[in-house]
């Protein structure tokens, strides 16, 4: 058999970062400091290196520097001209500024994340999706707690554990982080929550956690619609309160319109919102959720808060696929960068499963591709039609003469 149907004269990871422009990412670089002293390893060549790391998961600069050198012949594909060592890249991980990668990271996102939008007019969305952000924070634990303020504390030793906490605010209709922040694990989440960024005619699902009176009574004001869950604790007064039940005589939805007060030195903060309280049948409980959309049907407010879901798919997708354990380097700088790469490995990833006929599960796709990255074949003739090598050999081998035999 000859070579393979799917064959084409690069490596399938240069189909990869052919979604990258080279100028544009010096260009960012030079703009955030990046390209200062440097002779040749420049950051061209530092996010390539850096996402063949991510992409292929290794835990070390050992397996990235003896990977690369047994794919010698085929750098030269991805545009790298110099032979990557653990120290250079080590230097290059503490001493480029994060600030590089996550201009990158939010250039990439603007180009790109139109192709990534679902459209509601096929009916498959509701309207609403195309408005719909969703916020939350995940925490990824660290092994030091200097460089970044630790949370909780050990049942035994007593000391807090290390970890840096990265905010994220997403699209519903997109799937990928549209804005990011990072801090320390014990900043609280609220921080993150900006009406001051938001438009009128947004709307965000969130968690019980960045309720603040003020910034909700700040959203309202702007025509920004929130849905978040209810906290135990919170004090209000009950303006009106309606329930409704199935034909079995069973609760089906309570709706309470409520006013809340914060009393501050300047003035008083006055909020009024509704809340929705529906039966979860799969956990067997009330589930109470906290709104000031005055409007729309307690079923549209429900499944609002349900997309919210969609984030911790999406924080779950990227652990699960990247290695977030291991770190190449120390400095909080370090871990920032790796971080920034993890991410646009994951949107690149995502954009390119967006192009695909065939369905595969992120997680599939990210492990073919794993295992193809510095083959000799084309990204959507083999994930579109990975079995016509197997049917092309077959046919061939149906069609030739039989071997002749001497018995």
């Amino acid at each position: 058999m000859g070579k393979s149907t799917h064959f084409i004269e690069q490596p399938l990871y240069s189909q990869v970062i052919k979604l990258l422009d080279k100028s544009k990412i010096i260009e960012i670089s030079r703009e955030n400091a990046g390209e200062r002293y440097i002779k040749r390893f420049d950051s061209w060549t530092h996010l390539v290196v850096m996402l063949y790391a991510v992409i292929m998961r290794f835990d070390s600069l050992r397996e990235i520097s003896t990977s690369l050198q047994a794919e010698a012949r085929k750098l030269c594909h991805l545009g790298i001209s110099m032979m990557t060592s653990r120290s250079t890249l080590s230097d290059a991980n503490k001493r480029r500024p994060d600030a590089v990668f996550e201009a990158i990271y939010r250039d990439l996102y603007t180009t790109y994340h139109t192709r990534l939008s679902s459209d509601s007019r096929s009916g498959k969305e509701p309207k609403w999706m195309k408005q719909l952000q969703i916020i939350d924070s995940t925490t990824i634990s660290l092994f030091s707690n200097l460089l970044f303020k630790g949370v909780g504390r050990h049942p035994k030793t007593g000391k807090k554990k290390g970890g840096i906490k990265v905010h994220t605010v997403i699209h519903a209709n997109e799937g990928v982080p549209s804005d990011i922040k990072f801090t320390s694990a014990a900043t609280n989440d609220s921080f993150m929550l900006r009406p001051a960024v938001l438009h009128k005619g947004d709307i965000m699902a969130m968690d019980r956690a960045y309720i603040d009176y003020e910034k909700l009574e700040e959203m309202t004001q702007k025509g920004v619609i929130y849905v978040t869950k209810m906290k135990k604790n919170l004090k209000y007064r009950v303006l009106n309160d309606t329930m409704y039940q199935r034909p079995n005589g069973l609760m089906e939805v309570r709706i309470q319109h409520v006013c809340f007060t914060k009393h501050l030195k300047e003035k008083d903060i006055i909020h009024y919102s509704r809340i929705i309280t529906y039966v979860d049948e799969k956990k067997k409980k009330l589930i109470p959720l906290l709104s000031n959309d005055m409007e729309s049907e307690p079923t549209e407010i429900i499944d609002m808060y349900r997309k919210r879901w969609e984030i911790e798919l999406l924080f779950k997708q990227i652990k699960q696929n990247f290695p977030l354990k291991y770190f190449y380097g120390e400095s909080a700088n370090a871990i920032k960068i790796q971080i920034w790469v993890t991410l646009i490995a994951n949107l690149l990833l995502t954009i390119m499963k967006k192009g695909l006929t065939r369905s595969w599960s992120f997680s599939g796709l990210a492990t073919m591709i794993r295992i193809t990255l510095m083959y000799y074949v084309d990204f959507y003739s083999l994930f579109n039609y990975p079995e016509k090598d197997w049917e092309t050999y077959m046919k061939e081998k149906a069609e030739s003469p039989p071997e002749l035999s001497l018995f």
